[in-house]
């Protein structure tokens, strides 16, 4: 779906009804992308030696493309002439500041402070969660934004914003919480396979050139073809390709990581806790943040968004690029995106309630719950 307009017609929809079948069932379409993998590991002999017969650094060449391939279309997505709206007027600097501050400096933290906490433990997973706290949202937080009609603009600015901030500021933040941080507070740090040189290199790959080609896809496009063309007519057809890709990956990745995961299938639920707890305390931090300094019910929700989401292919990419695809880091990442969508569409309605709830006269608030499935009103932010 695109994530740049949506006619008030389809706000009466329940919030599900208005994500596409792709979207809609993103959960269903991860686990049957695991149940795949699990089925080619076992049945299919010597497939790691086939994946890593030619390699991208230390990534396979098939997995590699998937990374890429999922990375483009969302990076294709955002609005980069857009980056000085936000700091137009008061309301749009204080949301721009924010949000710098909840995506780099309390989120990163907050994972920390969670992965330290749930898994003292397991040193792989709580390497890989950070990682995952240092992913900033760039992708589906277009579409639960729309969802929870936030103001579309500022998710494209903050999303461009943290596409900047990630080639610029992840390599320093991944070297900070995984070796400064813990020998600072006396706790382990990471591996020595931990290299902040391989970190930079994921990230000049895996985000450089998708960001690359996105912003060069979107430039030519609408030079061409014009925005309306490029927005309602081919980011709906390139969208889709980012699920692709990630469900690609995850098949390979289950498809290696399969004795690992079938031995020890409650990995899997230690890894969902922090993932959990950290998309609610962010999200409902960020939305009282958001009302506390100001904004409308629009701007809030996008804020809330952005700092509660992560770009878990971002994360993946990283954890296999520096770690290896059979690793516990790479497995954390992959668990993200199956604890994120049915959380965050939850949190759809958790913003369409509190709207309601804490901006009763503000014009750009929902007139009625979205999934009553009646008559719904919005002002355009």
């Amino acid at each position: 779906m695109s994530p740049t307009s949506t006619p008030v017609s389809t706000l009466e929809a329940p919030v599900l009804a208005r994500l596409s079948t792709l979207d809609r069932f993103l959960p269903v379409w991860i686990i049957a992308a695991m149940a795949l993998g699990l089925a080619l590991g076992r049945l299919v002999p010597g497939l790691d030696e086939a994946l890593s017969a030619v390699e991208v650094g230390s990534v396979s060449l098939p997995i590699a493309l998937g990374l890429l391939v999922m990375m483009y279309p969302v990076l294709a997505k955002v609005r980069y002439t857009q980056l000085g709206r936000v700091s137009s007027d008061a309301a749009g600097r204080r949301m721009l500041v924010a949000s710098l501050v909840l995506n780099w400096v309390l989120g990163p933290a907050l994972m920390f402070a969670l992965a330290w906490l749930l898994l003292p433990d397991s040193p792989e997973f709580r390497t890989g969660l950070v990682i995952v706290g240092l992913a900033r949202c760039i992708a589906m937080v277009l579409i639960w934004n729309d969802l929870a009609c936030g103001d579309r603009e500022a998710a494209a600015v903050l999303v461009a914003v943290n596409s900047v901030f990630q080639i610029v500021a992840f390599a320093a933040l991944g070297w900070f919480y995984l070796q400064v941080l813990p020998s600072w507070l006396g706790l382990p740090t990471a591996s020595a396979d931990f290299s902040v040189g391989a970190v930079v290199v994921s990230v000049l790959v895996f985000l450089g050139i998708p960001l690359v080609a996105g912003y060069l896809t979107r430039a030519v496009g609408e030079r061409a073809r014009g925005r309306e063309w490029y927005e309602q007519r081919f980011l709906p057809r390139l969208g889709p390709w980012a699920l692709y890709g990630l469900l690609f990956t995850i098949v390979l990745l289950f498809a290696l990581q399969g004795d690992a995961i079938t031995s020890a299938p409650g990995d899997v639920a230690r890894i969902a806790l922090p993932l959990l707890a950290y998309f609610v305390v962010m999200f409902g931090g960020s939305f009282a943040l958001g009302r506390a300094i100001g904004l409308d019910y629009a701007r809030t929700t996008t804020l809330s968004f952005t700092a509660a989401g992560n770009n878990f292919e971002l994360a993946i990419a990283v954890a296999i690029g520096t770690f290896g695809v059979t690793s516990g880091q790479a497995l954390a990442g992959v668990v993200g995106p199956l604890i994120e969508v049915p959380v965050l569409v939850a949190l759809v309605y958790v913003a369409l309630w509190a709207g309601r709830r804490f901006f009763p006269d503000d014009p750009t608030v929902p007139a009625v719950p979205a999934a009553a499935g009646t008559s719904t009103s919005r002002s355009a932010p």
